[in-house]
């Protein structure tokens, strides 16, 4: 079972994801704050947004939101935004 290991925020909604097969990538969470939900509401401002920790392998904010490793490398390799470790972004 594949875990986040590291999640940074970055500026305009992105973040840096960092799993624990070393792979990595940055995800851009905009067409996920788009979407409706109480619990969205509060990551649309970017010091909240930044307030992400990382919990049972899985990205977390204070509110109770909760994105599961796996679908957010899904998302990433999707977007062909999924790197191997040492491998930089081009």
């Amino acid at each position: 079972m594949i875990k986040l290991i590291q999640a940074t925020a970055q500026p305009d909604f992105c973040m840096k994801l960092v799993f624990s097969d070393h792979s990595w990538g940055v995800l851009d969470f905009k067409p996920t704050l788009r979407r409706t939900g109480s619990l969205l509401e509060p990551l649309r401002d970017p010091s909240y947004f930044a307030r992400c920790f990382i919990d049972m392998g899985a990205v977390c904010w204070p509110n109770g939101l909760e994105l599961g490793a796996e679908s957010l490398r899904q998302k990433l390799q999707n977007a062909d935004a999924l790197h191997k470790s040492g491998q930089e972004a081009a």
